[in-house]
């Protein structure tokens, strides 16, 4: 075991390495890649933005980074019972929507996959999706809104995995699309300045540690405070601890480490760093003259932060909005985290008890709340843990608070739990924020059917260039 992690010398390479492309599901039987076939024709996109056509059997292929009326050759990578996967081999009518996709990686990582389109046409698809969606549930609902932002340079927080191949080459990168296949990557458009200018540096000193076959990814992190550095592995090793140190001190960042296989213990490489996100009243609409001048979110690594702060600004704006509280104005909050929603709704007169799945997120959320204090400003923000999916937990939460609105902002899986039980309860305006537009339109339904009317739908661009997005909606009690 002495070995563990450490440089070992190259051997010959089997051509079956980790970095291979493996179909995904069990049912899957990957093909060779040559052409199959006589040219399809694409018919419209999918939910997940791939290509949807027919083959001469009428079986239907999902084809990666095409757009509807294009012709094209495919090769087909994946065969299923019921459907084909494939990829473009030679494309012979291109849509007068293609664009050049402004990453060189396009095509090889598994990141923003929709490069290919113009915006105008991504958006359109991501809010036709959320649509479609509804419509499956006897919903509809004529304007659906937009939120966006910057389209590159975006991203402040980031995942990339490290993999030292058997020639003790090290890799860093993100994943192809649905395979463990690690793709190099030199640059990434949509990382904010200083999490791109990471990117060498960090392949760099990798390719220098003792043990880099202990690294297995890499978490960024940038606030306007703070960029941090978080290496995941499974054990310590002391030099390269000295090396990663000296790497922080050199770019100004802030090094740690996860350790451990089952619970790892985060482990800071020098002084941890202040993690904080600043709300912006002034943004939000809300008259900060009489109220803290400190609003901020403390958090720490581990906690949920979305990664675009410009769209998620605009999101937190639209709920205030929508909810418009007053001075007394008793709200609930559920799904709340370290208090996205929260303090901002306390901060423009409301009383807001907060409910979050995690204690840990509770005790900061509280923490967040005490801190945004002056002399004669304190915010009315109470918070508790609880199982939101549980649905007698969920019950004595309504019961325990009655409210006159109440957000939701759930995980992927939804609030379904929460949905069913609000229909025995008449709260006057519901706002939920989705970053599963399935999952949304499940639970819509739900609420629409107890007596609730949608009023507004609006998309965030949040990931731009990818199919994922978030959905706001406002819901208010018809009876």
């Amino acid at each position: 075991m002495a070995m563990l992690g450490k440089r070992r010398p190259p051997r010959p390479a089997s051509g079956h390495s980790g970095l291979a492309r493996t179909p995904s599901g069990r049912a899957a039987k990957e093909q060779t890649g040559e052409l199959s076939g006589a040219p399809l024709v694409v018919e419209r996109l999918a939910h997940d933005g791939r290509g949807v056509a027919h083959n001469a059997a009428g079986k239907t292929v999902f084809i990666d980074r095409v757009l509807p009326g294009e012709e094209v050759e495919v090769a087909v990578h994946v065969t299923r019972k019921r459907f084909d996967e494939a990829h473009v081999k030679t494309l012979l009518t291109p849509s007068p929507l293609r664009v050049t996709p402004p990453c060189a990686h396009f095509g090889q990582c598994g990141g923003c996959d929709l490069q290919h389109m113009a915006l105008d046409t991504q958006r359109h698809h991501k809010r036709e999706v959320v649509a479609e969606l509804l419509a499956r549930q006897g919903l509809a609902h004529d304007a659906i809104g937009l939120l966006h932002g910057q389209t590159t340079a975006y991203r402040r927080r980031a995942r990339l995995g490290v993999k030292v191949d058997s020639q003790g080459k090290v890799h860093l990168g993100f994943r192809a699309a649905s395979t463990h296949r690690l793709v190099d990557i030199d640059a990434c458009p949509v990382l904010v300045p200083a999490l791109q200018a990471l990117i060498a540096p960090l392949r760099a000193l990798l390719a220098s540690l003792e043990a880099p076959r202990l690294v297995g990814h890499l978490e960024l992190l940038a606030t306007p405070d703070a960029t941090v550095v978080l290496v995941r592995q499974l054990k310590a090793q002391p030099d390269d601890e000295l090396r990663w140190q000296r790497f922080a001190e050199q770019h100004q960042v802030h090094a740690g480490a996860w350790l451990g296989r089952e619970e790892p213990q985060l482990h800071w490489y020098g002084a941890p760093p202040l993690l904080r996100e600043r709300v912006d009243m002034q943004a939000l609409g809300i008259d900060a003259s009489t109220l803290p001048s400190n609003l901020s979110l403390d958090f720490v690594p581990g906690d949920f932060l979305q990664v675009n702060a410009e769209v998620n600004q605009q999101m937190v704006a639209q709920v205030v909005g929508w909810l418009a509280p007053k001075p007394g104005m008793v709200l609930l909050d559920l799904f709340a985290g370290i208090g996205n929603f929260s303090l901002p709704l306390a901060a423009a007169g409301a009383r807001v008890h907060a409910v979050e799945g995690s204690q840990g997120m509770v005790e900061r959320l509280r923490d967040n709340a005490h801190n945004a204090r002056d002399a004669d400003a304190v915010l009315a923000v109470s918070a508790e843990q609880a199982d939101l999916s549980n649905a007698e937990a969920v019950a004595k939460v309504l019961r325990q608070h009655p409210v006159e609105a109440l957000v939701l902002d759930p995980p992927r899986s939804g609030a379904e739990a929460v949905c069913q039980a609000l229909g025995r309860h008449r709260i006057a305006k519901i706002a939920y924020v989705s970053c599963d537009p399935a999952t949304l339109a499940r639970d819509a339904a739900h609420l629409v059917h107890a007596g609730y009317a949608i009023k507004h739908v609006v998309v965030a661009d949040m990931f731009v260039h990818t199919a994922h997005m978030e959905t706001l909606m406002l819901f208010e009690y018809t009876g």
